[in-house]
This record gives structure tokens, C-alpha cells and sequence, in this order.
């Protein structure tokens, strides 16, 4: 019996992804990588391997979360980082901003010596 007609991921919506993950986790599975595999090959060339890895990472940390929602605030925090982190979206922007206002982007920062301290407690 089949649950869910036309299961490709593209015929499929929310609900039907809950119902799916609930009545055949297996089913659910099969399509979800099915779909990643999908997005990622239609990025281009030359960002599919970052997508890879990328998926790969989520995967590992979906696998080892304890709960949704864990995993759900790991995935925020993932993103907000490549928008607000180093290298990152705002950073990109901020670069493109000040050279087409005729100045020049402001290089990354360099290496810094991390200076070793004494405890205060020995």
C-alpha cells in the first residue's frame, strides 16, 4: 500500500512530509536525501562540493542531536554565522559597499601571537 501517491519531493508539502515521517520513516528518508541530492545538483559546479560537505555536516549532527529542537537551534546558529561570521554574508556586502563608494576593501584580519599568561591561582 502506498501512502502517499506521487512521492517525489517535488509533489510533496509539509503535511505530507509530517505524515510521511511518522507512517514511513524509511519512505521519509529515501525522499529527503533524494530531494538534497536534487537541490545540490542543481547548484552550479562549482559550489557542490561545499553543498556536500555542508549536508554531510548536518547529517552527522542529526545523527548525534538528542532533540529536534537542539538540532533545529544548531542548524539556526550554523546559519547566522555564515551571514554575521567571518567571511560571511555582512562581511561580503560590507566590502562590495566601501569599493563602490571608490574605496578599497578592508583586508582580512592577520595573525595574531597569542601571548601565554600565568595563573593567578598557582
Amino acid at each position: 500500500m502506498k501512502l502517499f501517491g506521487d512521492s517525489s519531493p517535488d509533489n510533496l508539502d509539509f503535511k505530507q512530509w509530517v505524515e510521511m515521517a511518522k507512517n514511513d520513516p524509511e519512505l521519509f528518508e529515501k525522499l529527503r536525501q533524494k530531494a538534497i541530492n536534487e537541490v545540490i545538483e542543481k547548484a552550479p559546479e562549482a559550489q557542490r562540493q561545499r553543498l556536500r560537505c555542508l549536508q554531510w555536516r548536518i547529517d552527522q549532527e542529526r545523527n548525534r542531536s538528542q532533540s529536534a529542537l537542539g538540532l533545529c537551534l544548531w542548524i539556526s546558529r550554523l546559519m547566522w554565522e555564515s551571514v554575521t561570521g567571518r567571511g560571511g554574508l555582512f562581511e561580503s556586502l560590507t566590502q562590495v559597499k566601501e569599493i563602490a563608494h571608490g574605496g578599497e576593501p578592508v583586508p582580512p584580519p592577520g595573525k595574531a601571537e597569542v601571548l601565554p599568561f600565568r595563573s593567578r591561582l598557582t
